[in-house]
């Protein structure tokens, strides 16, 4: 695990850097510092508004007595998807753009659930619940 996580932290800002190069040489270097600053600011607009939806139906779940596990991992794809709208990149952005928006956040939760659950069935993850 460790190992992918270096291989993940050392090879993606090689890969986005060639990609931002690359970019630049087919429009222009204004172009491509406008398309990173563009997708930068939309990014973080969208995740705020996401977020405070969010947190809002986290608060009402919890006034109402339930547990709000959807949620939570939607806020999760949202926090992780703004950090990586805010990581100038062309991967990083699309990947950052699909767990912010609403529609398409749906794939990643179902990888996420699954995730959970499989640790949770091999024993790998404890669930520690305290009603206040």
């Amino acid at each position: 695990m460790l190992f992918r996580l270096i291989l993940l932290f050392t090879m993606t800002p090689i890969v986005e850097l060639l990609l931002l190069l690359e970019l630049a040489e087919v429009t222009s270097v204004w172009t491509t510092v406008g398309i990173v600053l563009v997708t930068g600011i939309v990014g973080a607009y969208l995740a705020k508004g996401q977020g405070r939806l969010i947190l809002s139906k986290i608060k009402m779940e919890l006034n109402e007595g339930r547990m709000p596990g959807d949620q939570l991992i939607n806020g999760l794809c949202v926090l992780v998807g703004g950090a990586l709208l805010l990581t100038p990149g062309i991967i990083t952005d699309v990947v950052g753009f699909t767990l912010v928006i609403p529609g398409t956040r749906e794939l990643f939760k179902g990888i996420v659930k699954k995730y959970l659950s499989k640790r949770l069935q091999d024993g790998k993850m404890d669930i520690h619940y305290r009603k206040f």
